[in-house]
């Protein structure tokens, strides 16, 4: 799990997307689908990699068989402006690969000057 964070603070997409299985599922938790399969990952990817303040910070991970459950920080540009975000992901993992994800997110919070 710690190479799919490092691809994804690194915004490269390709390294990102060998952590996940082909037909890798992402979604708003508990069962909002967002996404399904690599095309639709590459997207959705490539366009959140496209905000300059982007940053994952990991604050917590529990490993429990082939679900890896992360706690982040992470740091977006928002609508509204750059902020931050804590996110509860579950990961489930099969052969190396992702194959399902679960995000539960709490409220955005603006950046402070």
């Amino acid at each position: 799990m710690q190479q799919q964070l490092d691809a994804y603070n690194a915004r490269d997409v390709d390294a990102l997307l060998e952590t996940y299985a082909a037909d890798a599922r992402l979604f708003e938790h508990p069962a909002t689908l967002l996404v399904a399969g690599a095309p639709a990952l590459r997207e959705r990817f490539a366009l959140r990699f496209q905000e300059p303040n982007l940053h994952a910070e990991l604050l917590r991970r529990t490993v429990l068989g082939n679900f890896v459950v992360d706690h982040e920080r992470v740091t977006r540009t928002f609508s509204k402006g750059p902020g931050t975000v804590e996110l509860v992901v579950t990961y489930e993992v099969k052969d190396g690969r992702i194959i399902n994800a679960w995000y539960l997110s709490g409220p955005k919070m603006p950046t402070t000057k």
